[in-house]
C-alpha cells in the first residue's frame, strides 16, 4: 500500500493546516487551531477544491476522534500532556521581535505566564533546557509547554516587536 501524502502549511495567527490525499485520491484536511480546537474538512471527489463537509471539534472531541481512529495510540510509558491539562507548542521568533538578540530571562515569560521554554530549535541544532542567559535569535523556534492560556500568553510575549 502506498504511503499517504501528508503536507502541512503554517497559518499565521491561526495554527497549522494538515492536508492528506488518500490512496483513493480523496482530499482531507485538518486545521489545528492555536486554541486547541480542530476543523476537519472533506473535499468533493468531483471537485477537490470544493469542501463537501467541514466540522469544528473541541479539543476533547478531537481526542475522542483520535481514540476512535487509533485506539491503541496511548502507551502507559508516554507522558500525554493533554491528560494533565498541558500543551506543548512551537513558537517561532521573528527577526523583528523585540527579543531578537536578547536573553531569554529578559522576557520574564515563565514568571508572567507559567509556561516554560523546554528547548530552542536553531539551524545549528537543538538546545534543550535553555537557561535564562540563553541569547535568542530571529528564526529560533521555541518549544513552550504550559497551560493553553499560558502558552498563548507566551506566544504574545514572544511576538512583540
Amino acid at each position: 500500500m502506498p504511503v499517504p501524502r501528508l503536507s502541512s502549511t503554517p497559518l499565521p495567527g491561526i495554527g497549522v493546516r494538515y492536508d492528506l490525499t488518500t490512496r483513493e485520491h480523496r482530499r482531507l484536511s485538518v486545521v489545528a487551531h492555536r486554541d486547541g480546537t480542530r476543523t476537519v474538512n472533506a473535499y468533493r471527489r468531483d471537485d477537490p477544491d470544493e469542501c463537501a463537509l467541514s466540522v469544528k471539534l473541541t479539543a476533547g472531541e478531537a481526542e475522542a476522534l483520535i481514540d476512535a481512529l487509533m485506539p491503541s495510540h496511548h502507551s502507559p510509558n508516554l507522558l500525554s500532556t493533554t491528560d494533565l491539562g498541558l500543551v506543548a507548542e512551537r513558537i517561532e521568533l521573528s527577526s523583528t521581535s523585540r527579543w531578537n538578540g536578547r536573553v531569554l530571562g529578559e522576557t520574564r515569560m515563565r514568571t508572567a505566564t507559567g509556561a516554560s521554554v523546554v528547548a530552542v530549535l536553531r539551524r545549528s541544532g537543538a538546545v534543550p533546557s535553555p537557561t535564562p542567559d540563553f541569547r535568542l535569535a530571529g528564526g529560533d523556534t521555541l518549544i513552550v509547554i504550559g497551560t493553553r492560556e499560558g502558552v498563548g500568553a507566551a506566544a504574545s510575549i514572544l511576538g512583540r516587536e
